[in-house]
């Protein structure tokens, strides 16, 4: 029996040897991360300096690029070390410190949604008192709630997973995750099970009900409102809901991965749905809100292309 005392190490089964194309997938995977850093910085900088877009909208954009930027941080150097090297392993410590990284994302990514929605329900069901309701003071706390509870819901996980006494190493994933390291520990894990139910069914379940009802009611007052308060909440709302829509499916993929045997799976599919999770909603996310969102378009074009 190996206890938590001696694991000190993590070895990864997903890895494969694939030889010199090794040097490829680095170099593509290098580009997303460039890519993903680019236009993040690039969101966060045009809404910055531009003080006619200092207002809720984007200021929830800001902190929603800025948790996209830390995520992809929390991924993708950690990736590259591992698709060059030939032995696949990390220490526990890295191997927690990653769970942090990508967990608090996650969560925070999910918070930051749920304020961006009720923003839009206040924007579009309730107008006349929308400035009087989301103040600059209101937006400030909002967003650090947003950062606050994640950070405190995953750093209790943290700590229950590492006082776990762990019967094996390895874990048959790309990077660190926290189900994989519960399913190595030797004995009952009710306690880790019994908090992470907890906190998904009264908060991340919860979210997603207010989500869901604030967007109902204005689907209602879009479909009896005049034509320009549908064409204000369709312009407004569509990056909104497609980036609820590509997190929501990129959750669903990575709890089927993560609590199902994908054996029968092929290699490649099974890779392909690891990284899409944390790769496609940090480079979906700046191209959506840059190119639906018209005030942060204009302003990228007159940068580009010189005064519009």
């Amino acid at each position: 029996m190996i206890n938590h005392t001696q694991v000190s190490y993590f070895t990864f089964g997903a890895y494969f040897d694939i030889g010199h194309l090794k040097y490829f997938v680095f170099t593509i995977m290098t580009c997303f991360y460039v890519v993903i850093i680019c236009a993040n910085v690039c969101v966060i900088v045009v809404i910055c300096v531009n003080r006619s877009l200092h207002e809720p909208m984007y200021l929830f954009l800001v902190s929603l690029c800025v948790n996209e930027l830390y995520g992809s941080s929390g991924l993708f150097p950690f990736l590259l070390l591992q698709i060059l090297s030939d032995l696949h392993t990390v220490s526990a410590a890295a191997c927690f410190l990653q769970i942090f990284c990508l967990y608090t994302y996650v969560n925070v990514q999910f918070y930051n949604l749920a304020v961006m929605s009720y923003d839009r329900y206040l924007a579009i069901c309730c107008p006349l008192q929308y400035n009087t309701r989301m103040t600059t003071n209101k937006v400030t706390v909002l967003i650090a709630l947003s950062w606050f509870f994640p950070l405190v819901a995953i750093v209790v996980m943290i700590s229950l997973n590492a006082s776990l006494q762990l019967c094996g190493d390895v874990i048959d994933r790309l990077y660190c995750d926290n189900y994989s390291v519960v399913k190595l520990a030797c004995y009952d894990t009710t306690v880790n099970n019994i908090y992470g139910l907890i906190y998904t069914f009264t908060v991340l379940i919860g979210l997603a009900i207010l989500i869901f009802c604030m967007y109902m009611k204005i689907l209602r007052v879009c479909f009896s409102g005049s034509k320009q308060t549908r064409q204000k909440a369709v312009s407004t709302c569509t990056p909104h809901l497609a980036s609820l829509l590509n997190f929501s499916l990129g959750c669903f993929i990575e709890v089927l991965q993560s609590r199902f045997d994908m054996s029968g799976t092929p290699i490649s599919l099974r890779l392909f749905l690891s990284l899409y999770f944390l790769t496609c909603q940090p480079l979906f996310n700046p191209l959506m809100y840059g190119l639906n969102l018209t005030k942060i378009r204009i302003i990228c074009k007159s940068l580009v292309f010189g005064k519009v």
